[in-house]
């Protein structure tokens, strides 16, 4: 990847702009070009829906990405970024905020050195579930970082487990709050899962943030839908607010059944002489195997 920080040039050329993308140097230096930046995702809210998802593959970025999806989440693991970086090259052109484990970060250094990290192996944005004070320090240090609202699975002991929030008047202010509390942290996106529709439809005419939707209908400026869900990647049931556009589940299912079959007949041929056949195997030339057994 060409990068400034290393002085190795690679500045992209002008012109991408007719492919409708961006020349960009990410916080870590280096080079690229992208389909939208924050201005861009910022100039949009209100105006359309982006759609977006989490890949868990680099085949699924790539796809994601020749498909036209707007904008993509990508889980971070500090211990193996790799896993990561492999699918921001597989899908170089995208805006991706990398997920950050919750509990990476026990402070407000750590949160900036873990944005950082991510950063510099070509994120685009933070996704995380930190606290007010967290989100400001990484914002402060220029990460752009999209918070958390509504069911935070990882927190959902504080609202009753994994249910919907926001059915009543009491949690339906407590998240326009927690967003306007996100907001004035200086975050620039929040994702925002599993409430009333036309409750996010409200919050987001009163926040600056880009609301990324996920179980909270057509109410945000984002709709997001996991790749798992997408494709139909795993077995039922699942998410209430998710659609199933392609059934791989069953197609693995089937190959699965397809594999036994095929190792079924192969054995059963050998087992009755069917196979190797004439036009498997290598004739001797005339006169070799006389001579070889006279050699010996």
């Amino acid at each position: 990847m060409a990068s400034h920080s290393t002085g190795d040039g690679g500045i992209p050329k002008r012109g991408v702009g007719k492919n409708g993308l961006k020349r960009v140097m990410s916080l870590g230096g280096a080079y690229g070009t992208r389909n939208y930046t924050i201005k861009d995702l910022r100039d949009c809210k209100g105006k359309r829906t982006l759609v977006e998802t989490l890949p868990f593959s680099t085949e699924e970025a790539a796809a994601a990405e020749e498909a036209g999806i707007d904008t993509m989440k990508v889980r971070f693991d500090p211990n193996q970024p790799e896993l990561a970086a492999n699918i921001r090259q597989a899908a170089p052109n995208t805006f991706m905020a990398f997920s950050v484990p919750l509990v990476a970060a026990a402070s407000e250094v750590e949160a900036v050195r873990l944005g950082y990290q991510a950063m510099s192996i070509g994120a685009d944005a933070i996704m995380c579930q930190w606290s007010p004070k967290f989100i400001s320090a990484a914002a402060d240090a220029g990460i752009p970082i999209q918070g958390h609202a509504g069911l935070v699975p990882r927190k959902s002991t504080w609202t009753g487990g994994l249910r919907a929030v926001g059915k009543v008047l009491d949690e339906a202010v407590w998240i326009y709050n927690e967003i306007k509390t996100l907001e004035e942290a200086g975050a620039y996106a929040v994702e925002v899962e599993v409430i009333p529709e036309q409750l996010l439809s409200e919050i987001s005419k009163r926040t600056t943030l880009i609301t990324s939707s996920i179980g909270g209908g057509s109410g945000g400026d984002i709709q997001f839908l996991f790749a798992d869900d997408i494709l139909g990647n795993n077995a039922p049931p699942y998410p209430r607010h998710s659609k199933q556009y392609r059934n791989l589940f069953k197609m693995r299912q089937d190959m699965q059944l397809e594999r036994v079959e095929g190792f079924k007949e192969f054995i059963a041929e050998v087992q009755n002489g069917k196979f190797p056949e004439k036009k498997h195997i290598i004739e001797a030339p005339s006169g070799l195997i006389e001579d070889f057994l006279a050699k010996i």
